[in-house]
């Protein structure tokens, strides 16, 4: 018996890939260029990208300007900031749909085979979805300037924002990528991933000021990371300084990072 269990044991030893710091990097690159191809012969994955900052620019601005803020313009300091949170927590949800759907076509059982490294087909698409959330971030920064957004951080506080709100999304598309390893279909992540972008985005200070809300909501709003992304994007964007809510924010950022992808190679490993 010990035979074979020690048998078995070397056999798992040398199927199991050991790949070194640089081995990985060069297989995350080639699959992220992988997903980069996937993209470009469907471009429909970048309707929502696309789209979706037009749209909600336009429509929340214009719909709670009035009611929130008093005026357009006035509203425009507390809601680009909140659409460009709101926006790369929506793009990077299709993270995990997309993975669960490659999972259900086979694909990942091609990789089962190859000595690569694990955690580099889940690194791979996350890397390469970030041009997904360079284009969301873009698109509702320059709709907010066609309508009259000026904000006071200048070039120097927009680019922080803008490099803050893809920083965030590619850390919470860990989120979604260890519920597509964990999910039996790709509608099954993309029904429990909407259970959690509504309240993370709709329940934080992303559209009104916090302090208009309930005392029970606005403690939920607290610790929402949400709510931290929204108010360090601002305070970068509309004020141009670096408080401690950026420095929460990124906080949060690799927290999330911290546990999510290490239980999303875990998940993953388990189907091999």
């Amino acid at each position: 018996m010990s035979t074979i269990v020690l048998e078995r044991s070397e056999i798992l030893a040398r199927t199991t890939p050991r790949n070194s710091l640089r081995d990985t990097a060069s297989q995350t690159l080639t699959l992220a260029w992988r997903s980069l191809t996937k993209m470009r012969r469907n471009p429909e994955q970048f309707f929502d990208v696309i789209i979706q900052p037009l749209l909600f620019t336009a429509m929340f601005t214009y719909i709670f300007g009035g009611a929130v803020s008093g005026s357009v313009a006035n509203y425009m300091p507390l809601i680009i900031p909140g659409i460009l949170a709101q926006t790369a927590l929506t793009a990077c949800m299709a993270m995990g749909t997309q993975l669960r759907e490659d999972m259900d076509k086979g694909v990942f059982d091609r990789f089962k085979s190859l000595p690569i490294a694990r955690i580099a087909p889940l690194a791979g698409p996350a890397l390469a979805d970030v041009i997904r959330y360079v284009i969301a971030a873009t698109l509702t920064i320059l709709v907010g300037l066609a309508m009259g957004y000026r904000p006071g951080g200048g070039f120097v506080g927009v680019l922080g924002g803008w490099t803050l709100t893809i920083v965030a999304a590619w850390s919470l598309a860990w989120i979604f990528t260890w519920l597509g390893t964990i999910a039996r279909s790709a509608q099954a992540v993309q029904g429990i991933s909407m259970m959690i972008m509504f309240p993370l985005s709709f329940m934080s200070n992303a559209f009104v000021d916090a302090k208009t809300m309930p005392d029970w909501l606005q403690t939920f709003v607290k610790f929402n990371p949400v709510s931290h992304v929204v108010t360090a994007v601002r305070d970068l964007m509309n004020d141009g300084k670096v408080t401690a809510d950026v420095g929460w924010a990124l906080f949060g950022c690799l927290v999330v990072v911290a546990i999510f992808a290490p239980l999303s190679v875990r998940s993953y490993k388990r189907h091999l």
